[in-house]
Parts: C-alpha cells; structure tokens; sequence
C-alpha cells in the first residue's frame, strides 16, 4: 500500500516492506476464522448478559447508570455494543475502497498487493460477522447522520497515502483495545466475545500494515504536507469516534434519552477509558510528527488525549 510502486526485481533482496506482507499473509493463512462457522450464532441471545463490558457503556459511573435496573443496564451494553458494531461496518466499507482504490493496476505478484487483497476479504467477513451480530443483539441498523455518511463519501475519494493509512490505523486502534476488554468479559454474551476475539486476532495484522504504511508515506514528507496529513486524520478521528455511539441507543434501550445524552456526553469517566485506550496510538502518531497543535485539539475534542 504505497506510492512508492517498490516493484520487486527477479534477483533482488526483498524490501523490508516486501518481508513485512509475506509474514502478514503468513500468519493469514495459518491463524484466520471463517464466522459463519466460529461463531454460535444458533443459540438464543441471552438476556441475563451484557453486550459488552459494562465499565465501558457511555453512561457507566454516571447518576444516571446508578438508578437504572440491571436489566436496563445490560440492554444499554446491547444496544451500544450494536452501535459499536455498526459504525465498524460503515468504516471497514470505506476502508475496502481506499485500498482497492490504492493498489488498481499495481503489481499483482507483489506480496503487498496480496495482501492488501487478504485484508479486503478479512474487512468483508468482519462487516457480515457485526451485521449478524447487531442483529442477534435485537438492535436496529444503527447509521452514522446524514452529514457523517456524505463526510465519509468524500473522505474515501480523496484520502490518499498516509492519511489514508493513518485515520484506518486510528478506526481499528480503538475498536481494539475495547473489544480486547469485551472478548475476556465473562458478562459479556458468548458470541460477542467470540466476535470480539476474531476481529482482535485478524485486526492486529491490519494495524501492524497500516502503521507501517504510514511510516513509509511520510519518509520525506515536508512540514506543509505533515501539517495537512495531521489535520485530517485529526478530524477523521474525531468524526469516527463520535459516530461509534449512536444517539437512538439510549431511546431504544427503554431509557429517556433526554436525560441520557447529556449524561453520557458529560462522563468523566468514559472520557478516561477513552483516553487511556489510546495512549499507544497517540505515542505512535506522535513519532511520526502527525500530533500537531491543531491536531491535538481534535483528538482532545474527541477525548483521545
């Protein structure tokens, strides 16, 4: 996945990034799920278990999470864990086409070109296995707003080279480090820890990529270009992450919304998770000179910092 077009020469040593996407494709082969088949998706939902782990529902450690039944509080964890699921669709679809839109008409035989193709396909069972899951999680099809979803035509148009890159790595980055809490939960229902588990297994060889494309966009990049590339990751970050909670979650949970949404919107203590999941992210992002003032403000905005 880069500009670069480092085309590997019969005789030549291969490229580090060459290396790198034959260990990625590797891994693929040998440590991979299929869904429709890993996951128990015949057994009934059960209503006695949370969607996920309930310390990270928006409204955990709030007034209101501590006047609501435990019945309410696990179908809160549902319906926000669906919402999760399904602004991760919406992104991994734009993700698929930034990719295929990146490596059209570029060398087949390149190990990078393969597995760039892997990845599309692990996107595409990743987007069916959350649809199927949303849906046994009794949820409706949560969308991200109306502006959001025209945003996110135009951004996966014109998102190119490392921000491209760079805004996938903070999408999945995220969604990691909660479902890493979710997949351990033992009161999170069975099959969405089984979700959790296989998109943490199959995602970690995606971040490892997408870092490393970042990395290989920018060496050389100029001040101007890093200045850009930062701010608009910085937005696309705090679009993304805006969107993973959808506002209908708390109406369609039995809760009063116009209670919920500012309680939700004024918690400390999701804050916190957010930020501290994240850490590693915004050390990387750092390093490779995209934390920027304007930049930080965004992710402070969206509580990544």
């Amino acid at each position: 996945m880069t500009s670069v077009d480092t085309q590997h020469r019969a005789g030549e040593p291969p490229s580090g990034r060459e290396e790198m996407a034959r260990r990625l494709l590797d891994s693929s082969a040998t440590l991979s799920y299929d869904p429709a088949t890993e996951v128990d998706w015949e057994t009934p939902l059960d209503v006695g278990c949370h969607g996920a782990s309930p310390e990270w529902s928006t409204l955990y450690g709030t007034d209101y999470w501590a006047g609501l039944t435990e019945e309410q509080r696990r179908e809160l964890t549902r319906q926000e864990a669906a919402s999760v699921a399904s602004t991760g669709i919406w992104f991994e679809m734009i993700l698929q086409q930034m990719i295929l839109r990146d490596f059209y008409a570029k060398d087949p035989t390149d190990p990078a070109f393969q597995w760039a193709l892997t990845e599309i396909a692990d996107e595409c069972r990743h987007s069916i296995m959350f649809a199927r899951g949303a849906e046994k999680l009794r949820a409706p099809a949560y969308r991200p707003r109306r502006f959001v979803v025209e945003a996110g035509r135009v951004f996966k148009a014109v998102a190119f080279g490392e921000a491209a890159y760079a805004a996938i790595l903070v999408a999945e980055e995220v969604l990691d480090v909660m479902q890493r809490d979710w997949m351990r939960d033992e009161r999170v229902v069975p099959f969405v820890r089984t979700i959790n588990n296989i998109h943490v297994v199959e995602e970690s060889r995606h971040m490892k990529f997408a870092r490393e494309e970042t990395r290989e966009r920018l060496k050389g990049a100029g001040w101007v270009r890093r200045q850009f590339t930062a701010l608009v990751v910085a937005i696309a970050s705090y679009v993304i992450v805006g969107s993973m909670v959808n506002r209908d979650v708390y109406a369609n949970a039995g809760l009063d919304a116009k209670r919920a949404i500012p309680a939700a919107k004024a918690n400390e203590h999701h804050k916190a998770m957010m930020r501290s999941s994240c850490a590693g992210l915004m050390e990387f992002l750092g390093s490779a000179g995209l934390l920027t003032k304007p930049a930080t403000w965004f992710y402070q905005r969206a509580n990544l910092i």
